[in-house]
């Protein structure tokens, strides 16, 4: 066998009986691991997150620059992302907010600022619509509803899921574009009746709504661009479970310190009764 592969019989003896050095077995380890998060998060995220998870989860002291440069010899890399479209209408005669959030998206408690917008989704049966409730402290998903057409009462399901769900104080800031939807009147007898103060980004300026914007970006990126959804409740059941289960619970955020939304808001409430 030496002879024929051209390799000497020393050679091979020193092969067969090398033990691997505790760094070699470190380093086998690490690529695992790594491997493990990657996958196991759909491909999503890029060597940062993938830091983040081995710090606190394995235990692992790493920095990113190791992390980025394993994952490059293994071939992986983050899915990428595309661009989506607008679907704002503000070109209506209907009363709009003044821009009271002003891109202050820094906030310090849960519950005193929503930001909120409309994105689509393509499917094998025609457009799905989503509306998202986001809140600004902790970035999670407070509210979503999808249809298939891109109507107020879609954006008002969103907003009471939001507000079943966290009950919000009177005088939380909701935030949102001069879209047609969220300027109607009926949606503005909700906010009134849930003592909301609406805030409107200026017209044709989607910076004033860059956080909500944003995520439907990152979904759009990590789940809907990647899929190919035959039918609108398909299309539903997967941003259901990307939303609760993946975005709210298992995504790290770098404007959290690489926690989850719902971890980030738990520890504020954890340090309030401390």
């Amino acid at each position: 066998m030496c002879s024929v592969l051209q390799v000497s019989r020393s050679g091979y003896y020193k092969w067969v009986k090398h033990k691997p050095s505790k760094r070699e077995k470190h380093r086998k380890w690490l690529k695992n691991r790594i491997r493990h998060h990657f996958f196991r998060l759909k491909k999503r995220p890029g060597s940062p997150v993938i830091t983040a998870i081995l710090r606190e989860d394995d235990g692992c002291t790493v920095s990113s620059k190791t992390v980025s440069r394993l994952m490059k010899e293994m071939g992986l890399k983050s899915i990428t992302v595309g661009k989506y479209k607008a679907t704002t209408n503000s070109k209506h005669n209907m009363p709009v907010h003044d821009n009271i959030l002003n891109r202050q998206f820094k906030v310090d408690a849960p519950n005193k600022v929503w930001v909120t917008d409309i994105t689509y989704v393509a499917t094998g049966e025609g457009w799905l619509y989503l509306a998202s409730v986001m809140d600004l402290f902790s970035r999670k998903i407070v509210g979503w509803a999808t249809g298939a057409r891109m109507t107020r009462e879609l954006v008002i399901d969103a907003l009471e899921l939001a507000y079943r769900r966290q009950k919000p104080a009177p005088g939380l800031i909701h935030h949102s574009d001069r879209g047609s939807q969220y300027a109607s009147s009926d949606y503005q007898e909700r906010l009134a009746g849930y003592f909301m103060t609406g805030s409107m980004s200026r017209k044709g300026n989607c910076y004033d709504n860059a956080c909500i914007e944003s995520f439907h970006s990152t979904l759009k990126k990590e789940l809907v661009y990647q899929t190919k959804f035959k039918t609108r409740k398909q299309a539903t059941d997967e941003l259901y479970n990307y939303i609760e289960f993946y975005y709210n619970r298992t995504r790290r955020h770098s404007t959290l310190g690489y926690k989850t939304p719902h971890r980030f808001e738990q520890m504020y409430h954890e340090k309030r009764t401390a």
